[in-house]
């Protein structure tokens, strides 16, 4: 099942998809993804700001989804229909489009990609770059159809853990508690049963997804055919590296667990090992 395009195969559509900037950067990063995608950008594309607009602003978790009828607004605002064909990039590479990625697939967005290797890849192959003043689109009409399989909610995982297949792509040392986690308050540690798979592994130094074959190596052997496979990460964004690569190898779904450590390692009464 596809999920990756490439830019040579963005160039020759570029007329008929849109472009989707999602790019995100960590809160001690000093840049600014809307501020850069003004100042260049694929031509056509619009900005997917998922981290202060396109979100759950009734939570106190960073970036989570919003409901339907709010992402619904928010797509028709953009200019955004529920039959246009998107690819989402990032300016990293592959670490944020998969976010955005992943909230449209749970909304049921039909044909919505991700540029592997990012804006990075788009420029190396000499495409072109808009770096005028953005202008808005028209605005669209856009219905969701939620896909819950797609989608893991802090509650009910906590209720069926053990049935669960948890795959935790924070970094090592996150994930068995030998460093404190970045936000306050939250525990360090990782759920009881499960495994770390580092978002990391499934990219390469540019920025472009891992081949099939390092797939079966590095990413399969975490998969269960038995019980649901559930990402999580920090706050739910690389969360969704592992679950696009995962259906685009293996026509896996995996769902990811949109509250993820902030929510699980937040929340006191919920079980935390440092242990392996």
């Amino acid at each position: 099942m596809s999920v990756f395009v490439t830019a040579e195969w963005l160039a020759q559509r570029l007329d008929t998809v849109i472009p989707v900037d999602a790019s995100w950067f960590m809160p001690d990063v000093s840049r600014d993804g809307f501020q850069e995608w003004q100042q260049r950008r694929i031509p056509g594309a619009v900005y997917f700001d998922f981290d202060d607009r396109i979100k759950d602003s009734a939570s106190s978790l960073p970036h989570m989804l919003p409901d339907e009828d709010s992402f619904a607004h928010q797509m028709g605002a953009l200019g955004i229909a529920s039959q246009d064909t998107l690819v989402v990039y990032d300016t990293h590479g592959l670490f944020s489009a998969a976010r955005a990625w992943w909230m449209c697939k749970v909304m049921g967005h039909q044909d919505v990609f991700i540029l592997n290797g990012g804006l990075p890849a788009w420029m190396a192959s000499e495409g072109l770059i808009d770096n005028t003043p953005p202008q808005p689109r028209v605005e669209a009409t856009y219905q969701t159809q939620f896909k819950p399989y797609r989608y893991m909610d802090g509650a009910t995982l906590a209720d069926k853990l053990a049935v669960m297949n948890v795959i935790d792509v924070r970094p090592e040392t996150r994930f068995y508690g030998e460093v404190p986690e970045p936000r306050e308050g939250v525990r360090s540690g990782h759920m009881p049963g499960a495994t770390n798979l580092p978002f990391a592994n499934l990219t390469d130094p540019r920025g472009f997804v891992i081949s099939e074959g390092e797939a079966r190596t590095i990413l399969l052997p975490h998969l269960s055919d038995t019980r649901v496979n559930v990402a999580s990460c920090g706050s739910g964004v690389t969360a969704c590296i592992l679950a696009a690569v995962a259906e685009h190898y293996f026509a896996y779904p995996v769902a990811v667990y949109d509250g993820s450590w902030t929510e699980w390692g937040g929340h006191s009464h919920w079980p935390v090992v440092k242990a392996g």
